[in-house]
């Protein structure tokens, strides 16, 4: 049987009075009894079928009536010309009179419609996601992302790098997030582990002499629910040999410029380069979003002779008074003020309060602290602070580190409530030299701030052991997402086993844990780098949404649940015990 002679979304009126062969599922009816319309959608779109009393059988006018939602239909029939064009559609000027249907398929009433705005909540459509892929925005986000991992494939290839398959079942190594962990029944008590990233496998593909590395690969990560994160994720891996920051940053601005042209025709234009310093003290974030000023301005010298509690307070105990410049911010009510005093206020950020100043139209001055500034140092301070007419300086004062991270999500929760943050500009960046390590408060010793293969910078060789020294680690930034982010790695035995110490790791424990790596690198390993990229969140930017979920064809919902296959669930009582694990009470 011919299912198709063209696909539904094709239809044009050079095809006028040919006769074609469609298939695909019932959109929606329109019964105004002498005619029946009925459009059918494929993946390609939507074609509208015509059946007109006394033109048409009268079985067929009945049968089309019969017709429901999501029916699998089968037609054949005459393109004609539509007397009324819808404009709205690529097939819009013509439609097809049939002469022939057959229902390859009935359907149940869908639960929600399976349209571009659906009347089905997000539990739901993922409960039915089988469903919700046959809308029209699902739908085209899945072709996107198609487009988008073919784009990379390609130009990876290009650029003469390896396409190679690492495993899924590892060594369990946990380095920050935890590991899914998988039974081996043939070993009972023991475990393999899903790869939170292929790290250690690239490398040794480098020490193999391999040179350039990719993958598009599966990743899974057992951490807590957040909405921008899946249990399991796709990235673009990949490492080069032979190479410094700079040739690998140009490989990589290179293929996201050329995917944002591929696929939405945007030039992103140059990508700055700010050090993870610069990027704190002017954004209170290292992953900024440039797509508007409102930069952070350091107050210290301008509260010096300003007898203000919270000033001094700060500068005595060595923090810091800073603020941003809010453009408009004079009309904001009083009611508005305390709100986002409580916000600063909360276990979040921790700071004790927020301090204001506002110019007027007239260029007079009003602030929170008017009992010890008089105006002149008010319009000192505005004027030094770059504070226009209208406009307001929003102001706090404590830990430097703390104040720079409340001021960055006052700037963005301030960029959002002005519509700064315009999700049709891209702004991207590259940030460097992030520190090494970061210390643990709780636990009394240094974290690595990426992973424990990253180099330090040549610079800071002789103040490692301070943890205060530079690494060799970039992110790409596009507003205010990283979307990758990679370093040049330590290729030395010596330097490896120096930077575990640092860590805290006992020789027997990283021999235990990356024993294999140590034991390459004693085997002529080449100065080597790389980066991953999020390829979820690239297609989601790419597709004009916040949420992965949204371009991932069979998504976890909020609680890392899958509604679809009712999963994580309980397995068979035999299972276990074949793998030798028997469950608490608990």
């Amino acid at each position: 049987m011919l299912y198709r002679t063209l696909m539904c979304g094709h239809l044009r009126p050079q095809h006028v009075n040919q006769e074609v062969v469609l298939s695909g599922w019932v959109q929606r009816i329109r019964d105004k009894g002498h005619f029946v319309w009925v459009m059918l959608r494929d993946k390609t779109g939507e074609t509208q079928l015509v059946f007109e009393e006394g033109v048409s059988d009268p079985a067929l006018i009945l049968a089309a009536k019969a017709l429901g939602r999501e029916f699998v239909v089968r037609i054949v029939g005459q393109v004609i010309m539509r007397e009324s064009p819808n404009h709205q559609l690529t097939t819009g000027e013509v439609e097809v009179r049939v002469r022939l249907l057959e229902i390859l398929n009935p359907s149940d009433l869908p639960p929600f419609t399976i349209e571009t705005d659906t009347d089905g909540g997000e539990e739901l459509r993922m409960q039915y996601r089988f469903l919700d892929l046959r809308r029209k925005p699902v739908h085209q986000a899945m072709l996107l992302r198609h487009r988008a991992l073919q784009f990379v494939r390609n130009y990876l290839s290009d650029k003469d790098f390896t396409e190679i398959e690492t495993p899924f079942l590892i060594k369990s190594t946990p380095e920050g997030a935890r590991d899914f962990i998988v039974p081996s029944r043939l070993h009972p008590g023991t475990f393999y582990a899903l790869p939170q990233s292929p790290q250690t496998f690239k490398q040794l593909l480098m020490v193999s002499g391999f040179d350039k590395y990719f993958q598009i690969v599966k990743c899974f990560r057992d951490e807590d629910f957040r909405a921008d994160r899946q249990p399991e994720f796709t990235q673009i891996d990949c490492e080069m040999s032979f190479v410094d920051e700079k040739e690998i940053m140009n490989v990589f601005t290179g293929m996201v410029k050329g995917l944002f042209q591929h696929i939405l025709g945007v030039d992103l234009g140059e990508f700055p380069i700010l050090t993870y310093q610069e990027a704190m003290s002017r954004y209170g974030s290292d992953r900024p979003d440039l797509r508007f000023g409102m930069e952070i301005v350091n107050l210290l010298p301008m509260v010096q002779n300003i007898d203000f509690v919270p000033f001094v307070e700060s500068i005595q105990g060595g923090g810091t008074v800073a603020g941003i410049v809010v453009p408009g911010g004079a009309a904001y009510s009083r009611k508005w003020m305390d709100e986002l005093t409580e916000w600063v206020k909360s276990p979040r950020f921790g700071m004790k309060g927020l301090a204001w100043l506002k110019v007027h139209e007239d260029g007079t001055t009003k602030s929170s602290f008017d009992k010890v500034a008089d105006e002149n140092t008010r319009k000192e301070m505005a004027a030094a602070a770059g504070v226009g007419p209208n406009d307001m300086l929003l102001i706090l004062a404590g830990a430097g580190n703390r104040v720079a991270t409340a001021l960055g999500e006052l700037r963005l929760r301030m960029g959002k409530e002005l519509n700064l943050r315009n999700k049709d500009v891209f702004a991207p960046c590259w940030v460097v030299d992030f520190p090494l390590v970061d210390w643990n408060e709780e636990e009394q010793r240094f974290d690595a701030l990426h992973h424990p293969f990253t180099a330090p910078h040549p610079d800071d060789l002789d103040i490692i052991d301070k943890g205060t020294a530079r690494s060799r680690a970039y992110d790409m930034v596009i507003n205010g997402w990283e979307v990758g982010g990679g370093s040049i790695r330590i290729h030395d035995n010596a330097m490896q086993q120096r930077i575990f110490k640092l860590l805290g790791m006992h020789e027997a424990e990283y021999e235990a844990k990356f024993g294999f790596l140590l034991g390459a690198l004693r085997f002529g390993a080449p100065p080597h780098g790389g980066l991953a990229f999020g390829f979820d969140r690239l297609c989601a930017m790419l597709a004009g949404t916040e949420s992965i979920r949204d371009v991932i064809a069979f998504p976890k919902n909020n609680a890392g649940r899958d509604t679809m296959l009712d999963a994580p669930s309980v397995v068979d009582n035999q299972l276990l015990k074949d793998a030798g694990i028997a469950l608490s009470s608990k």
